[in-house]
């Protein structure tokens, strides 16, 4: 199953010092005004927080408090390469994970009700080509991290994941409107 920026996605939070599963809207509505009349727009899911972004006032509020923090399950995620107009997709997933983690936070909003949103981080040099930027691939021995500890001790994950444990699967089907990013295959963990 593939999802989508503002489609439900599964997540995995702490209730009660347990693990959960639940699904929620993939992104954070942000809030936009028309620049003609000021009245207010549809919300635009915000997909994507950027690690060395974690500690500004948009994201600091769920980044700093752990049980705004989630675990992504995933299988494999797509990016968009090649030229505008002829994009393709290129699928990448962990060697030895048929399922990996992706770090994400959660809030709740009143627009979407709960709703997540992944944490991105600089890509390996070797896969810079496919994007500059990949999710924040948490391996098992992490997750607990993740998941409890001060805002602080989390910076230990903002780096790339290492290419040499990425499987990178390009193919010929056209991404069309879609943005990097903008799909991911879900599986429970």
């Amino acid at each position: 199953m593939q999802t989508h920026p503002a489609q439900p996605g599964t997540v995995i939070r702490l209730e009660d010092g347990e693990r959960v599963l639940e699904q929620m809207t993939w992104g954070f509505p942000l809030a936009q005004k028309s620049k003609k009349t000021g009245l207010p727009l549809k919300p635009k899911p915000v997909n994507n927080a950027r690690f060395d972004k974690l500690d500004t006032f948009f994201w600091k509020w769920t980044a700093a408090d752990p049980k705004h923090r989630c675990l992504i399950p995933t299988a494999r995620y797509a990016e968009a390469v090649g030229e505008p107009g002829r994009m393709t997709e290129t699928w990448l997933s962990v060697k030895d994970q048929p399922i990996f983690a992706w770090a994400g936070l959660w809030s709740h909003s009143v627009e979407w009700g709960d709703v997540y949103t992944g944490v991105m981080t600089d890509n390996a040099p070797e896969l810079i080509e496919i994007h500059d930027r990949s999710p924040v691939i948490l391996d098992p021995e992490h997750w607990d991290t993740w998941l409890h500890a001060p805002l602080e001790e989390l910076y230990q994950f903002d780096r790339a994941y290492p290419a040499d444990r990425m499987i990178v699967e390009r193919t010929s089907t056209l991404w069309f409107q879609r943005k990097a990013s903008d799909s991911v295959d879900r599986a429970l963990l």
